[in-house]
């Protein structure tokens, strides 16, 4: 028990430093959009098109993503996601154009959904559920470390080397953690199944009211977190007249407050499980909990400091990772672990197309300097997002678990 105990932890930290490279080769683009739209010939409405190839391609990986993660394993999958997609940031590095960016970046967008079809796959082999929504917490919370530590290390590497280099060296280090996760993973002890090798029936999923419920409320409430992921640092220097390092100074702290939630919100769960509260009643809880403060964001239309921004946008995005997180542990809680990556990719892909549908409006309203309307918009997402998480979770109730997993798993 005890190495089952080191190796289920050592996977999780292995996950946790996956999603801070994931991270940091998405934000590296966004840290330096204002350098690299400047030496490219790059206007504001480019900018917002090649985050929508990103989107476009994030979401529809998704789709097939989870497949094969149910497919081929934890192990396999994310070697083979995470070199692809540590290979595309590196080329970012060597475009000379628009078109050739934007090819690099849809190229990123198709390795980057693999660490979260893979993670959750892991974590619903490796953890029991009173643990799954801390395990899921903290390994997520390696893109929140992530986002932390992009803007003072790539405006560093930025500054130093160019900006060209800062994409070649970030993109870079994926290969090492390869090597490292293939001595490290290991098949879960107690008989669990790595891999589905039975067909896996894709209509009983599709037809499965609570999987649409799900996947709807991630399209309405991810555009919040994509909004400050990719628009926020640019809002900062071109709204409020920052310098890169000025961002790079204080932007970190809106991304560190996404980590206690990405943690904190797992771990507030996993505290109402070891009560007696049910696993999917307490995820509930915890999200409805993050949707009381996400709409505070609404204040930073109001033109306020530099410190009261930061501290809202902080607060934003800690309450977005308590929902998040409890989301991501409320999937591996009600859905069979056989096709969790599978039900876990289609719910994802709903995050993507929702930050399609918002880059567009975004982008025209920054165009326009109209970041206020945007940070209104955002305001009223989680309320309406909750809503429907909780009917989608009704839906499920009112299905047998047992007779799902029959239909979607062949020769059962």
């Amino acid at each position: 028990m005890k190495g089952a105990g080191a190796l289920r932890w050592t996977i999780l930290a292995m996950l946790f430093v996956a999603t801070v490279l994931n991270y940091v080769d998405r934000q590296t683009l966004s840290i330096l959009a204002p350098r690299v739209q400047h030496d490219l010939g790059i206007a504001d409405s480019g900018y917002a098109r090649i985050v929508q190839y990103f989107l476009i391609a994030y979401t529809l990986t998704y789709i097939a993503a989870g497949w094969v993660t149910d497919k081929l394993g934890a192990k396999l999958t994310l070697t083979l996601f995470l070199g692809w997609w540590s290979l595309a940031n590196m080329a970012t590095g060597w475009v000379r154009n628009a078109s050739e960016l934007g090819f690099a970046r849809t190229m990123l967008g198709l390795g980057e959904p693999g660490v979260y079809t893979a993670g959750p796959k892991a974590i619903a082999e490796h953890f029991p559920p009173a643990e799954r929504g801390f395990a899921f917490g903290a390994y997520t919370a390696g893109a929140m470390v992530g986002a932390t530590i992009s803007p003072p290390l790539i405006a560093w590497l930025a500054i130093q080397y160019g900006w060209r280099m800062a994409f070649v060296v970030t993109g870079a280090a994926g290969f090492v953690w390869v090597v490292a996760w293939l001595l490290v993973y290991r098949t879960p002890p107690g008989g669990k199944v790595e891999r589905t090798r039975e067909p896996i029936r894709w209509g009983p999923i599709l037809r499965d009211r609570s999987v649409w419920g799900l996947a709807a409320s991630r399209m309405v409430a991810d555009p919040v977190w994509y909004f400050y992921l990719f628009w926020f640092p640019k809002y900062l220097i071109d709204a409020r007249h920052m310098s890169l390092v000025a961002v790079a100074s204080l932007a970190w702290i809106v991304y560190a407050a996404a980590d206690i939630g990405s943690i904190g919100g797992g771990w507030f769960s996993g505290r109402l499980i070891r009560r007696g509260i049910a696993p999917a009643k307490s995820r509930l809880i915890a999200m409805g909990i993050a949707t009381l403060l996400a709409p505070w964001g609404m204040l930073i239309a109001m033109h306020l400091g530099i410190g009261p921004t930061l501290a809202i946008g902080a607060l934003v995005a800690f309450a977005h990772l308590v929902f998040q997180i409890n989301m991501g542990a409320l999937i591996i809680d009600i859905y069979p672990t056989k096709v969790v990556a599978t039900v876990f990719g289609l719910i994802a892909a709903g995050s993507g197309l929702g930050g399609i549908l918002s880059t567009q409006i975004v982008g025209k309203l920054a165009m326009g300097g109209n970041y206020e309307t945007a940070f209104v918009l955002m305001g009223f997402l989680h309320p309406v997002a909750w809503t429907i998480a909780w009917l989608a979770l009704r839906w499920r109730r009112a299905s047998s678990p047992a007779s799902f997993e029959d239909a979607v798993v062949a020769g059962e």
